[in-house]
């Protein structure tokens, strides 16, 4: 082989992985930009419909992250990496996550459908398990009661699982 078809043929793999990089790159900038516009439309949608703001960011965030993921898994497909093993990779460490997490994602998820249903409001004076108070706060993880000069920090997945009495 003579040094015409070297550089020839160097030149050629060269065009092509600058090719698939070059697409690469447009498809991560593709995901990253529609990760950003879901973001926003989710926020003002959610605006529109009324729901709780600390809702509307996680869901905003959960989405904007799930699509930047997808994103880059795409990305690296298009380079030519084999992403059938990070795929399952992911899915086994989600597992992991999730398990070790249970109760935190517990509390969370029963945030987020407190937040949904309303079964009672901040103001509102509500006992559970022994504890009563004033609602002062619902957050993703914690309801803040106020009672007796104390407060009171119940997890949410105790008050979506236990018997609550709204008083008032």
């Amino acid at each position: 082989m003579d040094t015409g078809n070297i550089l020839q043929a160097i030149l050629e793999e060269t065009t092509f992985l600058g090719l698939k990089i070059g697409i690469s790159v447009v498809v991560l900038l593709v995901f990253w930009v529609l990760a950003n516009v879901t973001k926003r439309a989710i926020v003002k949608i959610s605006g529109r419909l009324g729901l709780d703001a600390a809702l509307a960011l996680l869901l905003a965030r959960t989405a904007k992250i799930t699509l930047i993921i997808v994103g880059v898994i795409t990305a690296l497909g298009t380079l030519g990496v084999n992403v059938s093993a990070l795929v399952a990779g992911l899915g086994l460490t989600g597992f992991a996550v999730g398990f070790a997490l249970k109760d935190t994602i517990s509390n969370l998820l029963a945030g987020v459908l407190i937040l949904l249903y309303h079964p009672f409001g901040t103001g509102n004076r509500i006992k559970i398990s022994g504890f009563e108070g004033t609602v002062v706060s619902i957050d993703l993880r914690y309801t803040e009661l106020e009672g007796d000069g104390a407060r009171i920090l119940i997890p949410n997945s105790k008050l979506f699982t236990n018997p609550i009495v709204v008083l008032k």
